[in-house]
């Protein structure tokens, strides 16, 4: 069951109050009409007593039967007065107090929209932003009540995060080169070092051992860069066939495929998403590679790109326990559970990736264990 909204409940409050104030009006009214019509035992009373004294001094049956019959007549016609008079004034109170309390909660349902306009105007606001698309403000104008306070306070907030924002794009573009040149230079090094004839076989080994923690480090690197990008958000949208890109995948990790024993499938339909088309690539490449990697020799994989989930990559090989699918999406986490150390084929990020990604163009990443082994990954991205 649905909650109530604020302006039904203050509808509510306003219509409960009016229809409370118009009862107890009612009844001081209706108080006050019946201590102003005449009493018919008062008025018997005061009509007997007139009587008597002007047939003071004559015959006791000359006065007193036509005397009575009068005032018992009069005291009558007073009493159908008053009753008719009291019933109209409560079906007329009542009728008119509906009508008044209909009306009253029309206008209070016109009044709450209006009071809780710049709430609505706060919440649109918050539901157009995005990491990339800051620029938007509600700029309430108004007099300075506590709406227009907190209308000016989320803007303060939206400028405070978009400097953090402005300050974080700098920072990756900065740790991007920084960080990469390094390892380009100490790469080439190590390959120069290696590419001479007379280098002993303790210096060979050692060098390769660093060549292959140098590369670990580089996609390290490179997932992490890739990840903060993709949690900021895109700035641009563009068509992307996402079909087409994971036929690309498919192609460029075919070698990667049969040296690893693993079979690929597919099956694709026409899919266009908006997107940033190298995030996408990344997205398919981490799903495709983890798939191929944490396989079994003579395994499979399976994707297929479809209308709903858009993207769904299926896998044999170990079994998953249930309770560690949805620790695999954070940062450094493994299928076999190892974290920062133990598996040095992945640096533990393509999941996280994956999902970033994802969250990035408005869509979703699950995943389930296989009944036999492996995983199923579905991708669900607006079209």
């Amino acid at each position: 069951m649905n909650a109530l909204s604020v302006r039904t409940k203050l509808t509510a409050w306003y219509g409960g109050l009016f229809l409370l104030a118009g009862l107890v009006l009612v009844v001081i009214d209706y108080l006050l009409v019946q201590g102003t019509l005449p009493d018919p035992a008062r008025f018997a009373t005061a009509s007997l007593g007139s009587a008597a004294d002007m047939a003071y001094g004559l015959p006791d049956d000359t006065v007193q039967a036509p005397a009575g019959m009068a005032v018992r007549l009069v005291s009558g016609s007073l009493d159908e007065y008053r009753s008719s008079t009291l019933s109209t004034l409560v079906v007329n109170s009542a009728i008119a107090l509906v009508a008044t309390a209909a009306l009253a909660v029309l206008f209070g349902w016109l009044m709450a929209g209006r009071a809780l306009r710049p709430l609505h105007d706060i919440t649109s606001a918050a539901r157009r932003l995005e990491a990339g698309k800051l620029d938007r403000r509600i700029n309430l104008e108004g007099p300075p009540d506590e709406l227009k306070e907190l209308a000016d306070t989320f803007d303060g907030m939206l400028d405070r995060l978009a400097e953090s924002f402005d300050s974080q794009k700098r920072f990756v573009a900065n740790a991007s080169h920084e960080l990469r040149t390094p390892l380009a230079v100490q790469r080439t090094l190590i390959e120069v070092a290696m590419a001479d004839p007379e280098v002993a076989p303790d210096l060979r080994k050692l060098g390769t051992h660093l060549l292959h923690t140098n590369e670990r480090s580089e996609r390290m690197i490179e997932g992490l860069l890739i990840l903060a990008r993709s949690d900021r958000g895109l700035t641009a949208r563009t068509p992307v066939r996402l079909d087409q890109v994971v036929a690309a995948v498919v192609r460029a990790t075919a070698a990667q495929a049969e040296a690893a024993g693993v079979k690929v499938e597919t099956r694709f339909r026409p899919r266009t998403v908006a997107g940033d088309p190298v995030l996408l690539e990344r997205l398919v490449t981490n799903l495709v590679v983890n798939a191929i990697t944490y396989n079994a020799r003579g395994g499979w994989v399976y994707a297929e790109v479809r209308g709903d989930p858009a993207l769904e990559v299926r896998n044999s090989g170990p079994v998953v326990p249930p309770e560690a699918v949805p620790t695999l999406f954070e940062p450094f986490r493994r299928i076999n559970g190892a974290e920062r150390t133990g598996d040095t084929r992945n640096a533990g990020l393509g999941l996280s990736i994956v999902r970033s990604v994802a969250h990035a163009h408005g869509g979703t990443a699950e995943a389930q264990p296989g009944k036999r082994g492996g995983l199923t990954v579905t991708v669900r991205l607006p079209s």
